[in-house]
């Protein structure tokens, strides 16, 4: 006897939400209490927070205001625990800091109803994220990311990542957060390297998506470089929404297939990273990355010499790097080392190597192959 196969298509639907405040933990800021009893009526919420050391230094403040928040709204509210973890990339290298947040969700209590809530940089976030996500199969997770970068960008994606073995992200996964609040206040204090990674991820994503907001950019270049708030705010405001209107309407929120375009000029980044023990920050190795890729396509003949001109300048002109000589590192067997960025990818995307490409500023296109002498070429001619 034979039996038909049983197939059901099953639509989960995402809120995919990205909040805008200033001093989300002043006790008359009802934003954070709204959100975390905006689903089930009954007991107060509970939720642990997980700090990045640096944040917390430079906002001395940020501990004592949380614990008068939670305070201030005891009924509600149920704070489990602030913990401080190391910032940057070293914490996603090994499990000693994700075997920790394990064991504070298990004796806390931490259910699917409860609140993981991480304040700081890209690092962490993932860390925690990424704990999140995998604690009893998924816990409530919503991110303060504090950098331009975080608010502008990979805060505001349904990704976490972890590396393993030297790879980054090899380990992740695709949960979207149940609220992303991005808090201006935590720009004040941001230093000036951390300010201009975010500026790159936005000239990123006007360059595959709108020329408009590229020359918005170029028009406010002496404004960003003064760091005036007017300006940064309306670049990360307008850079999160150009980010998750793509991830939410793109039809491949988890990435599924294999074209990437908000991977524009990443290829290169992520081994450069490598390449310098990530020595080189995220940001200065996109704006690299893009370099790479702009010059890439003018070479290969798909743009022209004046879009080139004016993505170099405004990369420049933004203080973001162009070259690093971790570029010209080599092989065991005498080949670039960046070179194997491009296999890593590869394998990354899941078999089929699909690099995004300029045609002009705001139309972008996808390539299956790659010429390394243009390449190599590219980087010989990047601005030092």
């Amino acid at each position: 006897m034979t039996f038909p196969s049983i197939e059901h298509s099953i639509a989960i639907p995402y809120q995919l939400r990205v909040l805008f405040t200033e001093n989300a933990f002043a006790t008359d800021n009802p934003l954070l209490r709204n959100l975390l009893c905006s689903k089930e009526s009954g007991s107060r919420r509970k939720a642990i927070f997980y700090l990045d050391e640096g944040v917390a230094a430079a906002n001395p403040q940020l501990v004592p205001q949380i614990k008068a928040y939670f305070q201030h709204h005891k009924e509600d509210l149920n704070l489990r625990g602030i913990h401080l973890l190391p910032a940057g990339e070293p914490i996603k290298n090994n499990t000693d800091y994700l075997k920790e947040i394990y064991a504070q969700i298990e004796e806390q209590k931490i259910c699917r109803h409860s609140y993981l809530i991480a304040i700081g940089g890209g690092a962490l976030l993932d860390t925690v994220g990424f704990a999140a996500a995998t604690a009893h199969r998924g816990i409530r997770h919503i991110r303060f990311p504090t950098t331009t970068l975080g608010q502008g960008d990979a805060g505001v994606g349904v990704k976490n990542g972890f590396n393993f073995r030297g790879k980054k992200n090899f380990v992740g996964t695709f949960a979207p957060p149940f609220a992303v609040v991005n808090d201006f206040a935590f720009l004040d204090t941001l230093p000036e390297k951390h300010l201009r990674n975010g500026y790159i991820e936005a000239i990123k994503v006007a360059l595959i998506r709108d020329a408009s907001f590229f020359d918005w950019i170029e028009s406010q270049a002496n404004a960003l470089n003064a760091f005036q708030p007017a300006a940064v705010r309306e670049l990360v405001h307008r850079s999160a929404q150009h980010h998750v209107t793509h991830i939410a309407t793109s039809g491949d929120p988890f990435e599924m297939g294999s074209v990437r375009p908000l991977d524009f000029g990443h290829w290169a980044a992520h081994k450069l990273e490598q390449l310098s023990d990530f020595r080189i920050s995220h940001g200065e190795a996109v704006a690299i990355g893009i370099a790479i890729d702009t010059l890439y396509s003018q070479k290969m003949g798909y743009l022209d010499q004046a879009s080139v001109d004016r993505i170099l300048n405004l990369i420049t002109q933004l203080k973001l790097p162009t070259y690093a000589p971790e570029l010209e590192q080599k092989t065991a067997d005498q080949q670039n080392a960046t070179l194997a960025g491009l296999e890593e990818f590869r394998e990354h995307l899941g078999g089929l190597l699909t690099i995004t490409l300029l045609k002009q500023i705001g139309q972008r296109f996808e390539v299956h192959e790659m010429d390394t002498e243009k390449i190599l070429q590219s980087i010989q001619d990047l601005p030092r």
